[in-house]
């Protein structure tokens, strides 16, 4: 019954390739790039233990950059923590904003639990941090014990496989959204040096100007490039360090789905230049396609590569190597920093994101509730105990010779003691009987609903039962080919559950597919002589033929009134019906084909039978878990 906790992707749909910056793509750079890192950590361990004069010598290094008498000068660590990790922050500000745009977020009343639990999650720890340093003067490193590594520990999750549900994933991208907002605010306030107020407000200037520029809707990147680097010079030379620059912008660059408008702007002027391959046409068909995506996707799709598999990476080469020997160990277990740290990260992290949720959904009374089970809960605020990147940048900081070997010590035995103790959750759990695992996992939260035209069985088209507890709607278009393959797709999936009712919409794109228009009209014709679904399966079983001697013939052969038909296909009576859908699809911020939707939920990966059989089971454990759940309350 409760199969669906298995549930996993392997792939995206055809609207998910146009949209590289959703929440799952950027998981999904996650766990490759927690590899690199990894490999990038084993790296400079083995780096600094064999040739340690040339690790250090080269990381000293100093570099600088001048105009006339001004520029900065920092050793190549200093650029790499100061500078490429601007970077790093950069991507983490897109993804704070497309979660308050497009994500779990957008609804706000869900932002009081991840905020709680965000806050909670490092306040435990760095409480636990102090009480073993208390009274020494290492109780200043208090910040090396407090942040989660988002990349890493979403990776690390993920190696996890089917093991989680994958909310968790989002769910615990949600909560490092504040860790990291947090983070920053304590780097840039505890961390900073002597602050020089001129050169502060000149960066704040430079950051209000962006935030001018961006208002009039300027979309140029070298303007903003231009910005972002005149601020961070003035922070760096503020005292307050310039990571800050890189959040601030990420969070100006407003997320939206592309608009159909935009999409058929493009495809036009594309047109125009195959037309006329002039160098002119061709500038204007590149702007018209970039203009279509929302600056947030540019960006992401630009930088987070580079992030996850370059700069954090070079980061951890940078800042990782520690000279291991026995005595060095035997100081460093001994020490109130290295246990400091890792007990603030295996404990307190857990502690604060479990016992926070916990408190929220009881204080509210159910209102406030995580979108997993509890069990994955505790997973979750397990492997948030991975803080390399963050605590590794938080450590140079804060300490220094000795202190800071100790340090790095502590935030390594924090990542492996967090791989261990989550893998230890996930294999107890998978012990749980079936159902208790299922609830342990899933939990019983209602879902944010992304289709925003609920289902109405009066007027939309319908397959399956009418009470089915799952239900799955799919905008498409007939001419599509992508449609041609899920639409085998959707026939096995109706055939493998009897508990599933499936919807059609209307969403032709004549942009590209000249005779999708005129197709989705002959269905809504052969609708008013119910026979609907019979046009349906007709038009898709003939994608290359949809001219109207095609739609007359089709007509004919599933038993129709031809003349009513052509009638009805003449006075265009379907139009009405395919323009709901379009504006249905506006709604839901659907510009693509297929596009899914599982119980009001966009489906996000690959449309083949495995991938949306998981999806559906999953949904159908959700309805049992609550629907059970109202019946014992």
């Amino acid at each position: 019954m409760f199969r669906g906790l298995t549930a996993s992707l392997t792939s995206r749909t055809e609207h998910d390739r146009t949209t590289a910056a959703s929440a799952w793509a950027y998981i999904r750079t996650e766990t490759g790039s927690a590899a690199v890192l990894l490999a990038a950590t084993v790296a400079a361990l083995i780096w600094v233990n064999v040739a340690p004069d040339s690790y250090e010598t080269l990381w000293h290094t100093r570099l600088s950059v001048r105009l006339g008498g001004h520029g900065v000068d920092l050793d190549l660590r200093d650029w790499v923590n100061s500078g490429l990790m601007t970077l790093f922050f950069l991507v983490v500000g897109l993804e704070a904003r497309r979660e308050f745009d497009m994500g779990e977020l957008r609804d706000r009343r869900r932002i009081p639990l991840p905020l709680l639990a965000g806050i909670c999650g490092m306040v435990v720890p760095v409480a636990i941090y102090l009480a073993v340093n208390a009274g020494r003067s290492s109780a200043h490193g208090w910040g090396t014990a407090m942040s989660t590594d988002t990349a890493f520990a979403l990776g690390m999750l993920t190696l996890l496989g089917s093991r989680f549900p994958r909310r968790l994933h989002t769910f615990i991208l949600t909560v490092a959204v504040v860790d990291d907002f947090v983070a920053l605010a304590v780097i840039a306030v505890a961390y900073s040096d002597h602050i020089s107020w001129t050169a502060l407000l000149i960066g704040v200037g430079v950051l209000a100007v962006a935030a001018v520029v961006r208002g009039y809707g300027v979309r140029r990147g070298l303007v903003y490039g231009v910005l972002g680097v005149t601020a961070w010079v003035a922070f760096l030379h503020s005292g307050v360090d310039p990571l800050v620059v890189g959040l601030l912008l990420g969070l100006m660059s407003y997320a939206y789905p592309a608009s159909r408008d935009a999409l058929e702007r493009a495809t036009g002027l594309f047109r125009s230049f195959r037309e006329q391959p002039t160098a002119e046409l061709e500038r204007e068909a590149r702007l018209g396609i970039a203009s279509a995506l929302s600056p947030n996707d540019r960006l992401q799709r630009l930088w987070h590569p580079w992030s996850s598999y370059v700069i954090v990476p070079l980061f951890a080469l940078a800042n990782a190597g520690i000279q291991i020997s026995g005595p060095l160990l035997r100081e460093a277990f001994t020490s109130p920093i290295t246990l400091g740290i890792l007990l603030g990260y295996g404990l307190g992290k857990p502690i604060g994101i479990f016992g926070a949720s916990a408190l929220s959904t009881r204080l509210s009374r159910g209102r406030m509730r995580p979108p997993v089970g509890w069990g994955a809960v505790l997973g979750g605020g397990s492997i948030a105990g991975i803080g390399f990147t963050v605590s590794l940048l938080i450590a140079t900081l804060a300490f220094h010779g000795r202190q800071l070997d100790q340090a790095k010590i502590g935030v390594l035995s924090a990542v492996v003691f967090a791989m261990l103790a989550t893998t230890a959750i996930a294999l107890v759990a998978a012990r749980l009987p079936e159902e208790r695992r299922a609830r342990a996992m899933l939990g019983t939260a209602q879902s944010v609903v992304d289709l925003a035209d609920p289902v109405d069985s009066g007027r939309d088209h319908v397959r399956g039962p009418m009470d089915a507890p799952v239900t799955v709607v799919e905008y498409g278009d007939f001419e599509c080919p992508y449609c041609g393959q899920a639409e085998d797709v959707v026939r096995e999936l109706l055939a493998d559950f009897g508990d599933v009712r499936y919807v059609w919409r209307h969403l032709p794109l004549p942009d590209v597919h000249p005779h999708a228009q005129l197709a989705a009209e002959a269905s809504e014709a052969a609708s008013l002589q119910g026979r609907f679904w019979d046009m349906h399966d007709r038009l898709f079983e003939n994608q290359e033929a949809l001219n109207v001697k095609d739609l007359l013939r089709y007509a004919a052969e599933i038993g129709l009134d031809v003349d009513a038909f052509r009638a009805a296909l003449r006075s265009r009576a379907g139009r009405p019906e395919v323009a709901r859908d379009l504006e249905s699809a506006d709604e839901s911020g659907v510009s693509g084909t297929p596009t899914f939707f599982v119980n009001g939920r966009r489906h996000h990966g690959a449309y083949d039978i495995a991938s949306l059989s998981a999806s559906v089971m999953a949904a159908r454990d959700r309805v049992l878990l609550v629907e059970g759940g109202r019946r014992r309350a």
